[in-house]
């Protein structure tokens, strides 16, 4: 299991998946001008994943059998998954975990950074094994 995990695939899902992160975590500050947070961290999820499915198909999993829509499903599946972890881990953190520990300081930032990074892993193996096979 951990081996593939030090695959040229994984690294590429790593920064496909890191240029969508960017993308997230970007446009959840241009939401937050309008949106509450919670809301804020959704949304700019769904951005993100836009960003993720199209750089996976052309970049991670060049190989996939699957057509684009049933590709999409499945993607769209796995990552319903990894925005309750993004959510969870995100709002966790900024209203309970960080206030109790005493940082106030970019305390938003900090939490969707954390929330973001998480679901890296499910996803991969999520993604590799259902929405690009």
């Amino acid at each position: 299991m951990m081996q593939q995990f030090m695959s040229r695939q994984f690294l590429a899902f790593l920064l496909t998946g890191g240029t969508a992160a960017a993308v997230n975590f970007g446009s959840r500050m241009v939401y937050s001008q309008w949106l509450g947070f919670s809301a804020a961290v959704v949304l700019a999820y769904l951005t993100g994943m836009v960003t993720a499915f199209v750089l996976a198909r052309l970049f991670v999993f060049k190989q996939s059998q699957q057509t684009v829509g049933r590709s999409a499903g499945f993607f769209v599946l796995v990552n319903l998954v990894a925005v309750l972890q993004t959510w969870g881990i995100s709002v966790g953190l900024a209203y309970y975990v960080l206030p109790w520990l005493g940082v106030s300081a970019y305390r938003p930032e900090i939490a969707h950074a954390v929330g973001v990074a998480v679901p890296v892993f499910t996803s991969y193996i999520g993604h590799k094994r259902w929405s690009f096979r």
